[in-house]
């Protein structure tokens, strides 16, 4: 079977609207210069759209017209390989979809430590963001509240009341082992994000995990984070203020 066909039978069993790679098309390197310009003539034909350079998606046609992915489905392949998640959305794009602002930015930052991430296209702006630790599945939703917590001073437009609320109705959220494990990973964050986490934990009332927290960090240190003690009332316990 030539490429050309490989590829186009591989395309029709890719949903309209789904986002797909070289990889999802199961091309050996060997074969990209042909697959390229095979992708390029079903481009021209509108079978396929590209994004950004190497990722494309097959349009969606309504009555209304062609129909382009959702955001999330846009930047999916740059949060997996191979399958995997190794990296996550991080900075005011997550912290408008967690309430804690109303901006909505125009370039995207994803955090990784498998790959630094940039794109720059019409359609698409992605910067790179620090991931302190490696990235799975399993854990990038803990890393997400950790870079909130971590970048809570620098939020634009946050009102800091009501981003506490917000983080602690988060936490409150969270199992005693889940528990475990933001403690565990926010060791690797600046310690600014060690004690305002040990803040709000104390606020609702976990005391197991407070201790490694208190141990990380040097006790003469203070945190000037804008957060007074009728917003948090164990901030003082944290030196935070």
């Amino acid at each position: 079977m030539n490429i050309t066909k490989k590829i186009e039978e591989k395309i029709r069993t890719i949903k309209e609207g789904e986002t797909f790679t070289y990889e999802k098309l199961s091309i050996e390197k060997k074969e990209y210069q042909s697959a390229a310009k095979s992708i390029e003539r079903l481009i021209k034909k509108g079978i396929i759209k590209r994004i950004s350079p190497g990722i494309f998606f097959k349009p969606k046609q309504t009555v209304f017209g062609e129909l382009l992915p959702n955001e999330e489905e846009i930047l999916k392949p740059y949060l997996y390989k191979n399958g995997n998640r190794i990296a996550y959305i991080t900075g005011v794009y997550l912290y408008n979809k967690l309430g804690l602002t109303t901006q909505v930015p125009q370039t995207i930052k994803i955090a990784s430590r498998e790959r630094e991430i940039k794109v720059n296209t019409p359609n698409l702006k992605i910067k790179p963001a620090k991931s302190y630790v490696d990235v799975t599945n399993k854990n990038f939703q803990y890393l997400e509240i950790l870079d909130a917590i971590k970048d809570f001073k620098k939020i634009p437009d946050l009102n800091i009341e009501n981003g506490i609320r917000i983080l602690l109705n988060i936490l409150k959220e969270l199992k005693k082992d889940e528990i475990k494990k933001i403690v565990k990973y926010s060791l690797k964050y600046p310690p600014r994000t060690r004690a305002l986490l040990g803040a709000l934990l104390e606020e609702i009332g976990i005391k197991d995990e407070l201790n490694d927290l208190k141990n990380s960090l040097n006790p003469l240190s203070e945190y000037s984070l804008g957060i007074k003690k009728d917003i948090l009332r164990t901030a003082e316990n944290w030196k935070i203020k």
